[in-house]
Parts: C-alpha cells; structure tokens; sequence
C-alpha cells in the first residue's frame, strides 16, 4: 500500500509539474514572442567571446552525442561580453551557451553529491526534480551499475517515455533537453589499466548510449535543429578514462581544454586591475584613460603569470588586498602565490653588498681568495651573478618568461676549481654553502635517470616519492644548483633541463609543478679538452698546460658546441645556455705553489684542532714534497690534494697512531722526505715535547 501511495503522489506531482510547462509553452507560442527567438538563435550562434572549446563542443552537438573535456578543467576561463571580460568557472561557461541553445537542464554526477540538478530552467523545474531526485552516487555492484545505466538513459533520451505517459490526459509532452556533466571522471576508477569486470560493464554501457542515442528536436525552436542530449565527462587527463571508450565511438569527441596563452593572462590581469580598483573604490576610468602607471603594472603581471592559471592569478588578487599591497606590487603578489615564501633574498641589498664584497680580493673570503688562478673565470662569473641580482637574465627577450635567476656552465680541465666556485657562488648570493645542491650527473647515465630528478609517472615504483630535484626547490626555492659532469646525463634527463632553462619550471610525475625561477642553474664538464681518437678509441689531450688562454678558450667552446650539437644531438640545449659558458685554465705553476700552500695550512689547522699539536716541515722536506705534488699539471688543484694525502697525510697518520701519548702543544717535525724505489715516500719524523712552564 505504502508504494502504490508513493506510485500515486508521484503521479500526482508530474501532472501538475506538466501543466504548468504546457501553459509555459502555450505563453511562448505567442507571435511576440517567437518573433525574439531568431535573434536569440544569432546570439548563440556566432560564439563571440567564448572559449574555444565550448565554440567546438556547441557546434558539434547535432554529430556527438558524449564528450571528454580534458586538461585545464579546475581554472576560470574568460568570456567576453558587450567589449568586457568576465571570468567564469566551467561549468558556468559550458551551461550559458547551452542554455541559449534551449537546454533546460543540467545534471551533475560526481562520487560525492551523486546524482542532482544542477540549472533549470523555472518552468521544468519540478518537473526535472520530481523525474530526477538527488541520489547518491551508483556503486560498483552490479545491480547498482544497471541502476545507474538506466538512469544515464533516461537522461540521454530527456526522460521521454515518462514524460510521454505522465498525463491522465493523454497529453503527450516533448522530451526535455539535458545536459549531464561527469565532473571528476579521473577519479572513477583507480587505474584505468585494470578495470574490475564491474567498472568495464560500466564504461561498455556508456559506449553503448553513444551509439545509441537519438538527436532530440526542440518543438520551441522554428530551424528544426535536431541536437543530442550531451554527457560531458570532465577529467584532467585524456587518458584518465579508457582508452578504448574515449577512441571507441565516432559519437564520442574528446575535446582538450588548454592553459591559458599570454593573451588571455594580460585579459585577466586586466580584469584584475577593474576588480583592484573596485574594491579599493578607486577605479579609474575605462579605455585609454586608464593610467600608464596601471598599464604597465597590468604589463608585469600578465609576465609574471607566466605558467599560472587564471585562477591562480585570481587568488593572487586576493593574497594582495590581504596584506594590504597596494596595485604596483600586484606582481610580487603573484610571486609570492607561485613560491610559497614573501622573502625574497634577490630584491635585497644584501645580495649586491655580498657580491661586491665576494670579489674584493682583500676579503678573506672573497671568490679570488678560494679560487685561485681563475681570473678570468671568476670576473665572468661574477659579472653573471650581478646580472642576476639585477633581475636583467634574458633582459634583451621580448619575454623574458620565469627562466632561472642565473644560469652557467663550467668548462675546462679537470681539478681546475669548478666545484670549488659553485660553492663560493651560493655563499655569495646566500650566505650560506647549504643552498649549494649537487647532482653528480654519472648516477644519471640510465634510460629512467630522469625519473630520479622529477619522480616517477603513476603506477611506477618510487611515484609516491617524488623527484629528488623538485622536492628539494619546493622546499628552498632560493639554490644554487651543480650539474656535475653533465655529458654523462642521459638524454631524457638533458631534455628536462631544457624545460627548465626555456620555462623555467618543471613538473613532477604527481602533477605539482616546480618554479626555478630564483634559482642559479650551474653546469660543469670536463668537454672540450680531450677528444676520443676515433681510430685508437683511446682519449688524448685537445689543449695543452701553457696555452694562451683566449686560445684554449674558443677551443673549449668550439668542442663543447660540436659534442652537443653532433655527437648528443641537442644544439637546443647550448643555445640556451648561450654566453654563459665559463673556461677554466689549467693551474700555473706559481698557482699550484700557492694551492700547495693553502692545503699544507689546512692541514696544520686541522691537527691543532683535533689534535692540539703543532706541525713544521722543514725547508727541504716541503720542497721534496712541493716537487711531487705539483709535478702534474693535468689533475689540477685536485690533483695536489690528492698527493698530498698520499705523501704527507698517510705517513704522518702512521707516525702519529704509533705515539698515542703526546702531550698537548707537541711539535710534529718533518725533518726529510725519502723517496723510495716503488715510487712511495717515507718521513722522517720527530716530536718536540713543549718547553714546561
């Protein structure tokens, strides 16, 4: 009885929901106002000021019956309406255009809020709500899935057969005209590549509808346009959904919705100028009487929205009316929106005060005092790093875009100090060699390498983790990056740095991007100065110790162009870097003597603070060693270290462990240098003990 009683009300309910479209409808056959429609039909027509993915989804629908709105689905996107800008979400830019079309219904559909009614219009109102309650979303049973086929059939065919039996009156009334809108299709199943049996029934039925779906005509509209009742699945991907039901049916279009280009980041910074202006109750006049200074500004932040959505840019607008910016600082806004941080380490003077000071050869720690012999490298260099503390890299562009703060690649021979001046660039530009990162590019040589650096794509180990070089911007975006040895790289992780180079972001295998955009990017490799013999295969020496060094300068550029350019196939990647290549000379003599110098005090630093005694060498036991250290100017100030700890470090190790008693402020004396057959040293060493007090 209770549900013959619920048959009866719901009967009940439609009759009169009926009536009163049927005297709706009788209202719009009046000549008055059917004489509107044709101007209404104009109106939709023309598609002035929609996007163009709505252009093509309004003008397909007499050819598809389903569609796939993939990519930037979350963003605002603009319309242009009487020579004005309006921003507006999806589904309000999707449904406007339809509803001009005459559709009188949208439905929405997500894993949430189930099935409900969206828009429509007052006279199907109850109609609609009475044929389509709110309903929660269909599981993945079986039974649930044919209750939810059933119910995408009813809405497909505009509820015709109910609607055509609803009248006691035998009143038969016109399908109504439906949109459905998936939103979150990405999320409907939890790998596309391994459907349950359930969730392949699911989308078979609904590759089915498509074909079987029938073009409804509107009895309002005098064209006779006959169009289809749309399902719009909204996924961020295309290949979100599966592949055989996107590409299976002519029926099914998937349409792409793109990012948004400069022009329509200049629009909406526009907009965000009106809207700035509004809320301040300042706004000034529209046209060309808007202020230059506005003008400009509207200039800055359509740049430095660069790779942002409008919505993004929206929420920008608000971040700065929340602090109290006023508009000129509109662009800093954006970048503090896009990195997280307010600080910003370039735009102090800090920055230009530790750049000076970084190359006062009188300081101590200046860039000439910890890399030695390098003039020329480090003049280059340091003028680079006063380019980029200016804000001028990629000055002469037209636009600039958020490409690295700095950007250098290191050449030259081995143990020449390229290592040594990366570090010295992040104490510069940030007081702090932490901010120094290094990538050793030999553990980059495999085909996934760059898998490593971005993280993994979906469904592959390590995706959870993410990317070892986006986690660690995100978490500091103001680095110093080292690309150590870079022509070991593998040629996918190469293609990332040139996204990052020309973009100056990345993003990573969970979709979260990356902006490099206050970083100094520096590259180092030892190209340039031995080539492989092609016929030996053996490796030999380009350039030569002695070398004037504007001669081993367009040597090593030339040989570093011609390996990217011939022998890996990437000239994009140089023509990024540009200008920014540094040569490194091989170390002098008189440079090697002073290394030598610097490392014996280092190692008199470290017994006294370790081992409170006091090391001397002798004269001739440090010319003994002076000679064997430096003796080979190919391995550099590296080359020097590495002797020394053969030579010195290692004998006085031994010499040490064997006393285990000495007494504080001992002398440690090297009194002669023996140099044995098989090439080893020997020391002759003795202790003073400190004359007692």
């Amino acid at each position: 009885m209770d549900l013959q009683k619920q048959e009866q009300e719901q009967t009940h309910r439609l009759e009169q929901a009926h009536r009163q479209e049927q005297a709706h409808l009788q209202e719009q056959a009046h000549p008055q106002e059917h004489a509107q429609e044709p101007q209404h039909g104009r109106r939709q027509q023309d598609g002035v000021g929609l996007p163009l993915f709505v252009q093509e989804l309004t003008g397909t629908l007499s050819v598809h019956s389903q569609y796939v709105l993939h990519g930037n689905i979350h963003d605002l996107h603009l319309v242009r309406a009487h020579g004005r800008d309006r921003h507006h979400p999806l589904l309000d830019v999707v449904w406007n255009p339809l509803l001009q079309m005459g559709y009188q219904v949208l439905v929405g559909c997500d894993q949430i809020n189930g099935l409900r009614i969206l828009h429509a219009l007052p006279e199907v109102d109850e109609a609609a709500r009475t044929l389509l309650p709110t309903r929660p979303f269909p599981g993945a049973d079986p039974a649930q899935q044919e209750k939810a086929g059933a119910e995408l059939r009813n809405i497909v065919t505009g509820w015709a057969d109910a609607r055509s039996r609803a009248r006691s009156d035998n009143v038969a009334l016109p399908p109504l005209r439906v949109a459905l809108v998936v939103e979150h299709a990405s999320r409907l199943v939890q790998d596309v590549t391994r459907l349950t049996p359930d969730e392949r029934d699911f989308f078979l039925s609904c590759l089915q509808l498509a074909d079987l779906a029938e073009r409804i005509r509107d009895p309002r509209r005098t064209d006779g346009r006959e169009l289809f009742n749309p399902v719009i699945w909204l996924a961020e991907g295309e290949r979100d959904l599966p592949n055989w039901f996107v590409s299976g049916s002519e029926r099914i279009r998937p349409i792409a919705v793109p990012q948004p280009d400069a022009d329509e980041r200049r629009r909406m910074a526009d907009l965000l100028r009106r809207d700035f202006r509004a809320r301040q109750r300042t706004a000034p006049p529209h046209g060309d009487d808007v202020p230059e200074a506005d003008r400009e500004t509207v200039e800055a932040v359509a740049r430095a929205a660069g790779g942002m959505t409008l919505r993004a840019m929206r929420e920008s607008l608000d971040l700065a009316l929340d602090r109290g910016l006023a508009f000129r600082s509109l662009p800093d806004a954006v970048r503090i929106y896009r990195l997280g941080v307010e600080r910003n380490p370039w735009s102090r003077d800090e920055v230009r005060r530790r750049i000076l000071r970084g190359e006062d050869p009188d300081d101590e720690r200046s860039v000439p005092r910890r890399v030695l012999g390098q003039d020329a490298a480090v003049a280059k260099t340091l003028d680079i790093l006063k380019r980029a503390a200016l804000g001028l890299s990629g000055a002469q562009a037209t636009s600039p875009g958020h490409r690295p703060r700095g950007v250098l690649f290191f050449a030259g021979p081995t143990g020449t100090g390229k290592t040594e001046l990366a570090k010295a660039v992040a104490a510069v530009l940030f007081d702090n060699e932490q901010a120094y990162l290094r990538f050793d590019m030999s553990e980059f040589s495999s085909s996934h390498a760059a898998d490593r650096l971005v993280g993994a794509p979906p469904g592959y180990v390590g995706y959870e983790a993410g990317g070892e070089l986006t986690a660690a911007v995100r978490q500091d975006p103001f680095r110093v990056i080292l690309f150590d040895e870079i022509e070991k790289a593998d040629k996918g992780v190469l293609d990332k740095f040139l996204q990052v180079l020309e973009d100056g972001r990345l993003t990573d295998g969970q979709g979260v991007t990356t902006y490099f955009s206050e970083c100094v990017l520096i590259f180092t490799s030892n190209l340039g100065v031995q080539r492989i013999d092609p016929q030996t295969q053996r490796r030999e020496w380009v350039v030569q110790p002695g070398t004037r060094y504007s001669e081993l300068e367009a040597t090593v550029k030339k040989n570093v162009k011609d390996h990217f350019e011939q022998v890996i196939g990437r000239p994009e990647l140089m023509n990024r870097i540009g200008g920014n290549v540094v040569v490194f000379d091989f170390i002098s003599q008189d440079v090697a003597k002073n290394i030598f110098d610097l490392q014996l005090k280092n190692i008199r630093r470290q017994l006294a603070a370790e081992h409170h005694v006091v090391l001397e060498i002798h004269e001739a036991a440090r010319t003994t060693l002076l000679h064997r250290c430096t003796a080979d100017p190919w391995t550099g100030g590296r080359g020097i270290g590495m002797a020394l700890e053969t030579d010195l470090i290692n004998p006085l190790a031994r010499a040490l462990f064997a006393e285990p008693g000495l007494g504080e402020g001992t002398t440690v004396v090297v009194a002669g240098v023996t140099e044995l057959p098989d090439g080893q040293v020997e020391l002759l060493v003795d202790f003073k003990e400190p004359a007692p007090r």
